[in-house]
């Protein structure tokens, strides 16, 4: 295959493209100077211009007399926005809840240090972090796969302390991932190869995967083109901008590690869970972190082990371990695997294997038998911030199998079927699916490039049921769906049984993630959700740090609540539009359109932060 050339990444073209017909229809390549690195700007730009004559007509915002008075108040008040400076330069990569300086305050026992400590109130950075000098467009998936603009995320540690594992590799202006990891330099798709001959992969089954100490996601990338998405997770560490890499692969990912604070996920979730060499002390600690993973994996789930201390007799040289604390690692992992109820599948050569029950009233009984201890918290769910323990969680009684994907992105979750989440029926989940078809169909209509493959990696930062995400599912593209802590209703557990993926955050915080990790950003009723809660600027600059330059924002809410988020986002770089209702102007919740405008870092300026 031939290398891909970056030497578009030199050429800095005025693109300005407003879809207008008589003012009426609206959207961006607004008004920016947009560099693309590869060419695809252009290309995108030459597609919008084709299309811009047959689009659909999107009316001017307009009030009824019912709220139109109070909004136009609103609006005129103050018009002028408060302008956001940029932030200094050694900014460009800041991650506030893993900030490297702030963690090294911490103890390093248990990974404590590499968990989540987010700035008080007084260190929050109030002004916009820059994209690094040089910044251009991703590749568009899959080539993003396989090849990351080195402009995006210029650290080359990696490509000489894993070079021989196949990592990552450095060639001219791009990065290259040959598939490699440290458990597959050989490349992750015979790895993947050698877990479908116990686990049945392919027929759908198996949707959902979860890595733990994921380095740069390779094992999830591959895993993709076999309709399997993996949430992979790895801590800010010295393996630097893993998560980053991930990420700019066009790869689910977000910063995280297996230390005290339970993981961000609803009790069975994942269909497989997976660790490759991720040196987590799996029978440390009474077993806890194992315990951790049987919360979050379903009954029936898979949990996958390759490296130490899996086949230590013929690899303890060449680990340079002794054999016998091999032979006791693997030992007590056994020993909590067999508390859990898991059975072994396989173990060859450095790849072990183990399912778990589905049998959990036999499971119970032998657990009680054994004196195992249970966890007394009666919701397995409430994960934000709660210490992880040594006990068992018990495995909630839920009716109903589930579907093979795809045909699971639509039926009845069983926690729905079930009456597990309080205020869902069976009725309401359909007429949900209905809403957001409808919904997402407006905004195709809207922004054109939806369907494009422009945006790989897209947020719903108030998810609901998952539906947005339902409506919008394509190859090209994969959706983090958020649920708020604070939302009434706990649906994220059912978002994962329709075969989606998403992780549980409280917006009055930074996000675990890096700068520019988003193409796409939607946010329905969120403002509405966290009015009185929270700074509303402390919202929208995070979510401007993780927006890729050029990168679209779909607000949904109350239209009062719009026009104050449309007034404060008009000092952060961004272009708005502000639309009715697919249904009409009647309908007081309006949608807000953005786009985050082309700027880098400028080395020479001066800051405050």
């Amino acid at each position: 295959m031939a290398k891909p050339s970056s030497s578009g990444s030199r050429t800095r073209s005025f693109v300005h493209i407003v879809i207008v017909v008589g003012l009426c229809c609206f959207f961006y390549i607004l008004g920016a100077w947009q560099r693309s690195g590869f060419g695809k700007g252009d290309s995108l730009a030459l597609e919008i211009t084709k299309k811009s004559g047959g689009c659909d007509i999107v009316p001017n915002l307009s009030f009824d007399s019912h709220h139109g008075g109070e909004v136009s108040k609103i609006d005129e008040v103050d018009s002028k926005p408060k302008v956001f400076k940029p932030c200094k330069a050694r900014y460009i990569d800041y991650t506030p809840c893993h900030d490297q300086r702030r963690a090294m305050t911490f103890s390093r026992e248990n990974m404590i240090y590499r968990e989540r400590h987010c700035p008080r109130e007084e260190e929050k950075l109030h002004c916009l972090i820059p994209a690094p000098k040089g910044y251009v467009t991703p590749f568009p998936w899959p080539k993003s796969r396989d090849y990351v603009p080195y402009a995006n995320a210029p650290y080359k540690s990696l490509t000489v302390e894993k070079a021989i594992q196949n990592w990552i590799q450095y060639e001219g202006n791009v990065f290259r991932f040959p598939g490699g990891g440290t458990q597959f330099p050989q490349g992750a798709d015979k790895y993947i190869d050698q877990i479908a001959s116990v686990i049945p992969i392919e027929n759908g089954t198996v949707r959902t995967a979860l890595d733990t100490g994921c380095g740069v996601a390779s094992w999830g990338a591959y895993l993709w083109s076999r309709n399997v998405i993996a949430m992979s997770f790895a801590p800010r560490d010295s393996h630097e901008a893993q998560v980053q890499f991930a990420l700019e692969r066009g790869v689910p990912a977000v910063i995280g590690v297996l230390g005290t604070i339970r993981l961000p996920y609803p009790s069975a979730a994942f269909d497989m869970a997976h660790c490759s060499r991720c040196l987590i002390p799996w029978g440390s600690n009474g077993g806890i972190y194992m315990m951790e993973v049987d919360r979050v994996l379903r009954p029936g789930g898979y949990w996958v082990l390759s490296g130490p201390p899996i086949h230590w007799k013929v690899n303890y040289k060449a680990w340079q371990r002794p054999k016998e604390d091999l032979e006791e690692e693997q030992r007590k992992i056994e020993e909590v695997a067999k508390l859990l109820c898991w059975e072994k599948k396989s173990e060859k050569h450095e790849i072990a294997i183990w399912q778990k029950t589905v049998d959990t009233e036999t499971c119970r009984s032998r657990q009680e038998s054994s004196g195992a201890k249970f966890c007394e918290s009666t919701d397995a769910d409430d994960v934000w911030y709660k210490k992880m323990e040594a006990c068992v969680t018990p495995n909630s009684k839920v009716s109903g199998d589930l579907k093979p994907f795809p045909q699971r992105l639509y039926a009845v979750p069983p926690k729905i079927a079930s009456g597990s989440v309080p205020g869902v029926s069976a009725e309401t989940y359909q007429d949900d699916n209905k809403k957001w078809k409808k919904h997402v169909s407006a905004y195709k209509k809207i922004n054109r490039l939806l369907d494009s493959g422009r945006y790989r990696n897209i947020m719903d930062m108030n998810a609901g049921l998952g539906s947005f995400a339902a409506a919008i599912q394509s190859p090209k593209l994969w959706v983090m769906n958020v649920v708020p802590t604070i939302a009434q209703k706990h649906t994220l557990g059912a978002i994962y049984q329709r075969g989606l993926i998403g992780i549980y955050h409280d917006w009055c915080e930074a996000f675990s993630t890096y700068p520019r990790t988003y193409d796409l950003i939607h946010s329905n009723g969120l403002f509405s959700l966290y009015k009185d809660k929270c700074n509303i600027e402390d919202i929208l600059l995070e979510m401007d740090r993780i927006l890729r330059p050029e990168g679209a924002v779909i607000f949904r809410d109350e239209v009062d609540i719009l026009i104050k988020v449309k007034k404060i986002v008009g000092g952060m770089r961004w272009d708005t539009k502000l639309v009715d209702h697919e249904d009409g102007p009647l309908v007081p919740e309006k949608i807000l359109i953005a786009v985050k405008q082309y700027w880098v870092a400028d080395t020479n300026a001066t800051s405050t932060q």
